[in-house]
């Protein structure tokens, strides 16, 4: 068995500057200990001696399996069912029937959101989309959902939830759009799981591959691991990548720097392109 030794600070350096230019995340001298414990065990079932023999093999991977595993275990991803709620609510009041006036004969709804987690987020918005366009069912109603963890992608796919996990949703929503599996367990319904699209995805990507624009970007909680440079150059790419008159949702604990962007505020936390 290989004894993995501590993380030296000048170890934690060049992973940290590797965090930075992979994902855009940066880490402050006090998130060393919690690197050395998420990769330790990496270290030892990889049989590495030290964090520098372990670099080397992530920089010379050329599968792709080494930084996605230590992505994997680098990035810290939480949320659940109905976080922010107030956001919701202004989508159902007030983006939807912007996009249903504004796009009513096109019926093409274009939504992405950008760090989608484990997929709650995602599941919840297209909950409220199935609801506010039952009365037109012609509506386009696929939106796209992205995050550079395939760990959480994974789950997200599948769609399995805990019924704890499900307490913030209504009875309805909860016998309407789920359906239980065993094991205090319950699944989203496939008339949900349908038009949600899963794709990995990188923020940090020079450029954004869309051959559409979106009406509405969810991006929330996520910015607040950025520094100011790199949330001012993301920021910019969705307004570059969003349509006149879209919206940008971003987490309460999050803020634009309104002199870096053309984004203008709509209510805490949402901004718009106008």
């Amino acid at each position: 068995m290989c004894l993995v030794s501590d993380l030296t600070d000048s170890e934690f350096g060049v992973l940290r500057d590797y965090i930075y230019d992979t994902i855009g995340i940066n880490l402050g001298n006090e998130k060393k200990s919690m690197v050395y414990s998420r990769l330790r065990t990496v270290l030892k079932d990889g049989n590495f001696e030290n964090f520098n023999k372990y670099f080397d093999y992530l920089k010379n991977d050329r599968t792709g399996e080494a930084v996605t595993q230590f992505i994997d275990k680098i990035t810290t991803n939480h949320t659940f069912f109905m976080r922010e709620t107030d956001h919701f609510d202004y989508f159902k009041d007030t983006v939807l029937p912007y996009i249903e006036k504004e796009y009513g004969t096109a019926k093409d709804l274009r939504l992405w959101c950008a760090a989608c987690s484990s997929g709650e987020e995602a599941y919840t918005l297209q909950i409220i989309i199935t609801e506010y366009f039952a009365k037109d069912p012609s509506w386009n109603k696929e939106m796209l959902a992205t995050d550079i963890s395939t760990k959480v992608l994974d789950k997200a796919v599948a769609g399995v939830y805990s019924d704890e996990s499900l307490r913030p949703l209504s009875d309805r929503w909860k016998k309407e759009y789920f359906r239980k599996t065993g094991n205090d367990q319950s699944a989203v319904a496939d008339s949900i799981k349908r038009n949600v699209v899963f794709r990995r995805f990188n923020l940090m990507d020079d450029r954004f591959p869309f051959k559409k624009k979106f009406q509405v970007i969810f991006c929330r909680n996520v910015m607040i691991y950025f520094d100011s440079k790199t949330r001012d150059e993301l920021v910019n790419k969705f307004y570059d990548n969003m349509e006149q008159g879209g919206y940008l949702f971003i987490g309460h604990s999050e803020s634009l720097n309104q002199t870096k962007t053309a984004f203008k505020y709509a209510m805490p936390a949402v901004y718009r392109k106008v």
